[in-house]
C-alpha cells in the first residue's frame, strides 16, 4: 500500500527520474513505523500542488530517498471552501478541523466565538494555532491532499463581519429558514445560467466561507452582525448536529453541488 509523506522544498526538483529525500520526523516515521524498505513504492507530495510516485532507493531513519517515476502538478481549486471553526471545549473543534481536511477544505480559521468556552488567550493563542495546523498537515497526509490547507490566525467576529464581504459566507444555524443545498444550487444559476449548470462549469467565482458556532451555537448579535455585513444564515436539515459535525457535513454537500464529488 502507497503511503504518503510530504517532503519539504520548492518545486524545481520535482521530475521524473529526479530524487527526493525526506529527512528529520518525515523520514524517522517512514522507517521505523511505517517500516518503509529499499524497493518499495511510495506516493510524496511538497503540500504545494505536486503529487508524486516513486520507488524507495535508500531508507535509513535520518534520510529516505526515492526516485521519482512520474510528478503531477495540481493547480488550486476554485472556489475555495473555507471553514470558520468556533473553539470548543474538548476535542470537539480539533475533531471538526481533521475531518474537514480530510473532506477538502482548503481552509481554516479558528473562531473566538461569544459562546465558545474554550478561549486562546496570552501563549494559547500560538500554541492552539501550531495545534490545529500539526492536525491539518497529518489529516492532508493521510488523505493524500496535493495542497496542505492553511490555519489562519484566530479571527474575531468583527474580522469575519470584514471577511463576509468579499466572500460567499454562509453561517450554519439550526434555525435558518434557507438549506445549505438551496442556496449553492441558486447562486450556481444566477453566475452562469442553466445550460452553463447543465454542462457542470458554473461554480461561484468568490470562496465559500462556512461559519460554526460552538457547542452553545452562534449568539444572536452575532447572527445579526454578520447578516449584515453580507453573510446568510443557512440550515443542513432538521437534525441539530454537534459543532465538530456541522462543519465537515456541510462540505460534504458543497462538495457535490460544485463538482469536486
Amino acid at each position: 500500500m502507497a503511503h504518503f509523506y510530504i517532503a519539504d522544498g520548492g518545486d524545481a526538483h520535482w521530475a521524473a527520474g529526479a530524487s527526493v529525500s525526506l529527512t528529520g520526523a518525515e523520514a524517522k516515521h517512514a522507517v521505523t513505523v511505517s517500516r518503509v524498505r529499499p524497493g518499495e513504492s511510495l506516493r510524496v507530495g511538497n503540500g504545494a500542488g505536486v503529487l508524486a510516485h516513486g520507488t524507495v532507493i535508500r531508507a535509513d531513519p535520518a534520510e529516505l530517498v526515492l526516485e521519482l517515476a512520474s510528478v503531477e502538478r495540481i493547480a488550486p481549486r476554485t472556489p475555495r471552501i473555507l471553514l470558520v471553526q468556533a473553539l470548543a471545549k474538548g476535542d470537539r473543534d480539533e475533531l471538526a478541523v481533521q475531518a474537514a481536511t480530510e473532506l477538502g477544505v482548503d481552509g481554516v480559521l479558528p473562531w473566538s466565538a461569544a459562546r465558545s468556552v474554550s478561549r486562546w488567550q496570552g501563549p494559547k493563542v500560538a500554541k492552539g494555532r501550531e495545534r490545529w495546523a500539526a492536525i491539518v498537515r497529518e489529516a492532508a497526509k493521510q488523505s493524500v491532499r496535493p495542497w496542505v490547507p492553511e490555519v489562519g490566525d484566530l479571527t474575531t467576529t468583527k474580522q469575519l463581519g470584514v471577511l463576509a464581504a468579499t466572500t460567499r459566507m454562509l453561517l450554519l444555524e439550526p434555525t435558518a429558514t434557507e438549506p445549505l443545498s438551496g442556496v449553492v444550487t441558486g447562486e450556481r444559476h444566477a453566475l452562469a445560467g442553466p445550460a452553463a449548470v447543465e454542462r457542470g462549469d458554473a461554480v461561484p467565482a468568490r470562496d465559500i466561507v462556512l461559519v460554526v458556532g460552538p457547542e452553545g451555537g452562534i449568539a444572536p448579535a452575532e447572527l445579526e452582525a454578520l447578516t449584515r455585513a453580507g453573510a446568510s444564515a443557512v440550515r443542513l436539515g432538521p437534525e441539530v448536529l454537534r459543532t465538530s459535525t456541522a462543519g465537515p457535513a456541510a462540505i460534504a454537500v458543497l462538495n457535490v453541488a460544485l463538482g469536486r464529488w
